[in-house]
Order: C-alpha cells, then sequence, then structure tokens
C-alpha cells in the first residue's frame, strides 16, 4: 500500500480513529518502514488532515510500540526486536488457546457462519495472490474467536498485545511456503471450531503462532545479518 493509494479523505466524523487505522495500515504493510522517519507534513496532506490530529494519532501508535516520538526530531517507525518477539509470542499463543477453548463452549451457530464466510473469503484472496486483503479477512477470523469466547479480560490483555504483533503476523506471510501453511493450518482451525473440539482448536492456534513466530525469527535474524554484513562493507 503507497502513500497514494490512501489519497482518498478521511471523514471528519470518525477522524481520529480513521487516521490511527490508516497509519497502522501503512507501517504494518511496510509503507511506512522499520526505521524511517514519519513524513507527517506529507501524509497530512495525503489525508487531508492538520498537524494536531496527526500528532494524536501518533502518540497512540507510540503508546503500542509501533512508533517511538523524539523531541524536535518527529515520529520513527520502530524496529522489530527478537527479543521482544521472544517474551510477546509465548504469551500471545496462550491467550489464543485459551481464546479457541472458550469459543468452543460459547459460540453460536451464526457466529460460525461469520466465521466461515470470513474464511472463504481469505481463501479467495490467497488464490488472487492479495495478501493485504488476505491478512485482514485473517485478523478478523481470530478476532471473531475471541469475541465468541466472551471472556472481556481476555480480550483486554488480547488486544494489548495484538497491536504489538500485528506487523510480525503480517511479515510472516510474506514467504509463499509459510503463506500456503498458513491456510492450511486456518482450515483446520475451522474444521475444529465448526466440531465445538475446544481441545484441538486450542491446540492448533498456538501451533499456529508459533510456526509464524518461527518464521519471523528466521526473518529478523537473516534481516540483521544482512545489516551487519552491509556495515562491515560500508
Amino acid at each position: 500500500m503507497s502513500l497514494t493509494d490512501q489519497a482518498n479523505t478521511i471523514l471528519r466524523r470518525s477522524l481520529h480513529d480513521e487516521l490511527v487505522e490508516r497509519l497502522y495500515e501503512l507501517i504494518v504493510e511496510g509503507s511506512l518502514a522499520p526505521g524511517n522517519k514519519v513524513p507527517e507534513r506529507a501524509l497530512c496532506e495525503t489525508f487531508g488532515v492538520s498537524r494536531t490530529p496527526m500528532r494524536e494519532a501518533l502518540k497512540v501508535l507510540a503508546a503500542e510500540g509501533l512508533v517511538s516520538l523524539e523531541p524536535n526530531r518527529g515520529a520513527w517507525v520502530t524496529q522489530l526486536s527478537l527479543a521482544e518477539l521472544e517474551e510477546v509470542f509465548p504469551v500471545m499463543g496462550v491467550l489464543e488457546a485459551l481464546s479457541g477453548e472458550l469459543a468452543c463452549q460459547r459460540i453460536t451457530d451464526d457466529e460460525i457462519g461469520h466465521i466461515r464466510n470470513l474464511h472463504e473469503q481469505m481463501e479467495t484472496h490467497y488464490a488472487s495472490g492479495n495478501r493485504p486483503e488476505y491478512f485482514q479477512a485473517n485478523q478478523h477470523i481470530h478476532e471473531a474467536i475471541l469475541d465468541a469466547a466472551r471472556n472481556k479480560t481476555l480480550s483486554q490483555q488480547y488486544r494489548v498485545l495484538a497491536a504489538r504483533m500485528r506487523r510480525a503476523r503480517y511479515l510472516a506471510n510474506t514467504s509463499n511456503s509459510r503463506w500456503r501453511e498458513s491456510l492450511k493450518e486456518h482450515r483446520e482451525i475451522l474444521a475444529a471450531l465448526e466440531a465445538r473440539d475446544g481441545e484441538a482448536l486450542a491446540r492448533i492456534l498456538k501451533d499456529h503462532l508459533a510456526n509464524k513466530f518461527e518464521t519471523i525469527r528466521v526473518w529478523l535474524q537473516d534481516s540483521e545479518e544482512g545489516t551487519e554484513r552491509q556495515a562491515k562493507r560500508a
């Protein structure tokens, strides 16, 4: 997603939420790359907003660790940290597993039907190679399972960590082989959910996240090694 793709002006009635979400998308999908300065003035022109709402939106992203705010230097997209992900992913795996187990106890037929529709959309996006739309449908599935668990404490903790992990989860599907495996795992998720097999769904969701982490771990290590090689040549 490029800056020019975001050119439509944001509706005033939902300015703050829309602006935060647009910035999220630019960071998660890599248009605003890790380690780069956020071009506030250009983004204000692109979205048709003033500096004040832009800075308020950046404060939200800073609180969730996606950007850092530096006095007199503006906002910068934070680098993905392997050390941080090694802490967050296992905790998120436990929360994912619990959400699946509880969802199987409490989910309605209509909610399963909604998740099935989301899965079908995801299959379509995979077939057409549309990663951003695939990722959105993917995220909606995980959120729908969480909602079906009907546990406010779980939901609050999950969403805090999910915001920090969103970029890593997107990057985990940039490999074609991992993308294919991820879709296969989502088919297993849907099957376990339809069977209301909480134990199986908990295991699948936990393994699903662990596989994503392994992919992103390798990606980060390769990226760090490439940066080190460039620095030595310089």
